[in-house]
């Protein structure tokens, strides 16, 4: 039997193609088991890059303004850390000067939503049994609960280093980005070296875009949980308001956590009705930010397709847990501005860090 020559040359094309994508995903693989074992310093150097997307343009503005390149990073980083400050110092204050009246009103709510359970068919000691269960369940899986990147920092000791590690790295990038940059692309010359250093900006560029878009996100789930939250007259709307868009800086995860935990407020304050209201403000607040505002913002400032997305985002958590979800749209962004940029013929400039 003769062999058709396409079909020898279609089997020869698939298996150069099957070869290389195995050479790619066993380099992946040493990559993510690198990143793994080096847990400890490439989150906090991404966590500070990150921040310094996000600060980065303040610095340039300041600096463009005549201010010294050094002050400009100091008032900038001193001005971060105490509006971060404040806003925690104020949830903190206003969450501890009301534990007072919610533990009063604890008992009473917890009693009313024993009688409305019992109204629809659930005996009171099957929701007794529910909660010792729960507890046993936290108590027993603690370790499960906070795996992930995160377990790279299980003393305290690696926690302030990395701490350490990120605020340093963060400083330099702000005062000195431009000089760190030109000294990682020196390996690299003529046309070449132009072609990486427009990439490395243009990846800069897009991950300020995702910081800021993550803002507006962060900010439509505070708004519209809050205003839920008044609605429905559930107190510490503020505060609560406020945890939610600092949780929703965790794509699709922190502001759904920080909505449950103003739906536990509203438990005790206001009885399970209203906590029930309120687990539906959230998931419809969530249901339409996951699933509409967050794909079409972040998508359009870092250029990713919507699905894209949320698939980097999914596989971020089962990877890595929070820390993922956190990274695994700036870093696929990054790689895609990269690799776009490379492969143009043409160069343009790239924007600014």
């Amino acid at each position: 039997m003769t062999e058709n020559p396409a079909t020898g040359r279609l089997l020869h094309r698939s298996a150069v193609v099957c070869a290389q994508l195995l050479v790619v995903a066993a380099a992946l693989w040493v990559l993510a088991r690198v990143l793994a074992t080096l847990a400890v310093v490439v989150i906090p150097v991404a966590l500070a890059l990150l921040l310094a997307a996000l600060l980065a343009p303040a610095v340039t503005w300041l600096a463009r303004h005549h201010v010294p390149r050094a002050l400009a990073t100091a008032v900038v980083l001193v001005g971060g850390v105490a509006a971060v400050g404040a806003v925690l110092w104020f949830v903190v204050k206003t969450v501890v000067d009301s534990l007072p009246d919610l533990g009063t009103q604890l008992g009473g709510s917890y009693q009313e939503l024993r009688g409305w359970l019992g109204s629809v068919g659930v005996r009171p000691e099957q929701l007794d049994q529910v909660a010792t269960q729960a507890r046993e369940w936290v108590a027993a899986n603690q370790q499960s609960l906070a795996t992930g990147a995160w377990n790279a920092f299980a003393t305290l000791g690696s926690v302030l280093t990395g701490l350490a590690l990120a605020i340093f790295v963060l400083v330099f990038v702000l005062y000195d980005g431009e000089r760190i940059w030109r000294f990682l692309s020196l390996p690299f010359r003529g046309s070449a070296r132009r072609r990486v250093d427009a990439a490395g900006k243009r990846a800069f560029h897009d991950l300020t875009a995702f910081m800021f878009a993550l803002i507006i996100v962060s900010a439509v789930d505070a708004v519209g949980i809050g205003i839920g939250l008044w609605v429905t007259g559930v107190p510490l709307v503020v505060p609560l308001a406020t945890l939610v868009f600092l949780g929703g800086f965790v794509p699709m995860i922190g502001a759904f956590v920080t909505g449950l935990l103003a739906a536990l407020v509203a438990l005790v304050a206001e009885g399970p009705f209203t906590a029930l209201l309120v687990v539906l403000i959230v998931i419809a607040v969530q249901q339409l930010e996951g699933n509409v505002l967050e794909p079409m913002i972040t998508s359009r400032a870092v250029r990713l397709h919507p699905v894209a997305v949320i698939l980097a985002i999914a596989v971020g958590v089962q990877q890595a847990g929070v820390i993922g979800a956190l990274l695994a749209v700036p870093a696929l962004s990054t790689i895609r501005a990269i690799t776009a940029t490379l492969l143009e013929t043409e160069q343009a400039p790239g924007p600014a860090c």
